[in-house]
């Protein structure tokens, strides 16, 4: 048998604040072969990248290891003095933090980063430094490495910045490397190169992997092994297609039966996960899931499981659970309530709420602030649509092709270039101030950080009853009946008025930038990626939530988002955008079954599909999406298209509706119709 090249033994860390101590990691215990890839997934808060920090001694202030060893290279990390530890990081173990921009130095050029552990640990020259590092950049996929290294972190794109993280962990050749939610925020494409990158180098200098995240899609495709992590301990450990094939814990269970792509259709509720983990700053008694658990019986309340060895598998799968899922499912208690299909009605009518016609939003380049103007951005290039009242439009696309800021001037936040904003009909620019002040109430915003976007030093109540005091809504008792009754509907505590925003989770953060959105009883809500970086189980309750409160209030959607599962349960109609152009809009099953444009297309195919089984099929998307600063002439998409024609290059293509009334296209060769000759 192949010693580890890491090995975690009972690892215990407790974190000690003021008044308090947590007890983060419970005793973890794992292996990793050289050249092997393990995942780690579960829930916010369960210790996947506390474990990942606790191995290169990265604990955050009040932090130690109590307990436990970590055997690597011949030294224990767990107990080794600081220059052991500092030999170690950067060297022999890399590591690829979730946030690349707060990750890397804004005073440093990306030149002087990636060189930095050369320095500290190779002996080299500066010039011997400077040149491994460009070749460590062109290695991990950068466009113009050479111009590249000069430039600064804010300088570039949010793949690029990772693609510095990914060489400056790399340049070094480590034999481990740790990847901490290396794709959290990018779109599937930007996603699919990193990810496909890591998987090449990985080859290359036959280096082991530990990939910490939340996606189950990326986990079902880039590992070997995973761990599946709830509050503090292990839960279960598989060969990844052992895993998806058979969990045996309920909370793997759970946690699968929570995907988007799990959902019988679009017209039943996702299942979700009753409660919140463990607070961990007392260790439970039982099973720590048992309160959560639909199973959970006195035995999982009274004494806590162990790993066992799977009977089919043995030792290749193990699992700490009393009542592991069965070969065959049994029924669920009668006492448990399954996800029920939606009401039947259709929200959605006929009546256009929104019409976008010709909207164009351009935004100046320059310099330096004090510059003139060098050109223009084209985020956003005459793109018109219709939404109805009562339905859900998802707008999905890359990142930096235009979906945010369609959606800031939906929401009132910019001003467009030229072309027209109409709601119920009537343009916004022909509204006097005192209209367009109560059109506000009309329109909110629902934001992608919900923690950015709420003042840290106010709290919960004065947070949602700013809204109505600045459109004078009430006197102070309605406005306090009316927060009391929107924390009610969003699933908070009354008693949540008097707490901070950093008090809360980031489910509960979303709840509430939900809450805030609909405070004034808005007709449209614009939701700007509100559940990017939430985990799959905390995702779940608020796509439920939204579903819930549309019904119930007739709420209209605008559904931002660059995950195409999530966009796919929720919305009726779905819009996809390049580079500032609307390319393709239809009903959402017609868009997915049926894609009629490339880039849809090359969309559908990137997306890693939570199924270590399923095949690969069409052609994902490749390449680099040009500066919206200099668009390509003719059809934007032409420089990235597997079919483009010269009538490409110089004709922009005209909207049609080969497919269905519906169902529209601004392709010069729609996928699977026939063009004349």
């Amino acid at each position: 048998m192949t010693e580890p090249l890491l090995r975690i033994d009972d690892l215990r860390v407790d974190i000690a604040t003021r008044d308090r101590t947590v007890h983060a990691l419970d005793g973890i215990s794992l292996d990793l072969a050289p050249g092997e890839a393990l995942g780690v997934v579960g829930e916010s808060g369960c210790g996947k990248t506390m474990t990942a920090l606790s191995v290169l001694g990265l604990l955050p202030p009040g932090g130690a290891v109590t307990g436990g060893r970590i055997l690597f290279d011949g030294h224990d990390l767990a107990a080794a003095p600081a220059p052991v530890l500092q030999d170690v990081r950067g060297n022999t173990i890399g590591m690829v933090f979730q946030d690349p921009l707060t990750s890397l130095n804004p005073t440093m050029t990306i030149g002087a980063q990636v060189a930095e552990p050369l320095l500290l640990h190779r002996g080299v020259t500066k010039k011997e430094a400077y040149a491994r590092a460009e070749e460590t950049l062109r290695l991990v996929g950068m466009p113009q490495p050479a111009e590249r290294m000069s430039a600064y972190p804010h300088q570039l794109s949010g793949g690029m910045r990772q693609r510095v993280a990914i060489a400056m962990a790399l340049v070094c050749e480590p034999k481990l490397l740790i990847a901490d939610e290396p794709t959290t925020a990018l779109d599937v494409t930007t996603q699919a190169q990193i990810l496909e990158l890591i998987d090449d180098l990985r080859a290359r200098l036959g280096m082991a992997m530990i990939l910490v995240t939340h996606d189950l899609g990326v986990i079902a495709n880039r590992v070997d092994r995973v761990a599946v992590m709830y509050a503090g301990k292990v839960a279960e450990q598989a060969d990844v297609r052992g895993l998806f094939a058979r969990p045996r814990h309920r909370y793997t269970e759970a946690l699968f039966a929570a995907l988007p792509e799990r959902a019988a259709d679009n017209d039943t509720e996702l299942h979700t996960i009753a409660g919140l983990p463990p607070s961990l700053t007392v260790r439970p008694t039982g099973c720590r899931f048992a309160p959560r658990c639909l199973f959970a019986t006195d035995e999982c309340r009274e004494r806590e499981p162990v790993l066992v060895d799977d009977e089919a598998q043995g030792a290749e799968h193990r699992f700490a659970c009393f009542h592991p899922v069965p070969d065959v499912q049994e029924a669920a208690p009668d006492a448990v309530v399954a996800p029920a299909p939606l009401p039947a009605q259709d929200t959605a009518t006929d009546d256009v709420l929104l019409e976008l016609d010709t909207l164009v939003k351009e935004f100046p380049l320059k310099g330096g602030p004090f510059s003139r103007s060098k050109g223009t951005v084209s985020a956003v290039g005459g793109v018109s649509l219709t939404v109805r009242r009562g339905e859900t439009f998802g707008m999905v696309g890359e990142s930096g092709c235009g979906k945010t800021t369609l959606g800031r001037i939906v929401a009132g936040l910019e001003e467009p270039t030229s072309g027209a904003v109409r709601f119920e009909g009537r343009d916004r620019a022909e509204l006097s101030r005192a209209e367009r002040r109560a059109h506000r109430k009309r329109v909110q915003l629902m934001f992608q950080d919900s923690t950015a976007a709420m003042d840290p030093r106010m709290r919960v109540g004065e947070i949602l009853r700013e809204p109505l005091v600045i459109q004078g809504v009430g006197n102070r008792a309605e406005q306090e009946k009316l927060i009391g009754e929107l924390l009610d509907a969003v699933g908070l505590p009354r008693g949540a008025v008097h707490r901070y925003p950093h008090e809360f989770s980031g489910g509960q953060r979303q709840r509430l930038g939900l809450a805030r959105a609909l405070t004034l009883s808005p007709e449209l809500v614009v939701a700007d990626e509100p559940v990017s970086a939430l985990d799959v189980s905390v995702q779940a309750q608020i796509l439920n939530l939204m579903r819930e409160l549309q019904r119930e209030r007739g709420l209209t959607y605008l559904f931002i988002s660059h995950d195409l599962a999530v966009v796919r349960y929720l919305a009726d109609t779905v819009g996809v955008m390049y580079l500032g152009k609307l390319v393709e809009v239809g009903p959402a099953e017609q868009v997915y079954n049926r894609p009629l444009h490339p880039y849809t297309r090359g969309l559908l195919d990137t997306v890693n599909v939570p199924d270590p089984e399923a095949a690969a099929s069409g052609t994902p998307l490749t390449g680099e999406t040009p500066s919206a600063a200099r668009p390509p002439s003719g059809c934007r998409f032409r420089t990235r298209c597997p079919i483009a024609q010269d009538v490409c290059a110089t004709v922009e293509p005209p909207v049609s509706r080969p497919d269905s009334p519906d169902h529209q296209v601004a392709c010069h060769f729609p996928l699977g119709v026939a063009v004349p000759a």
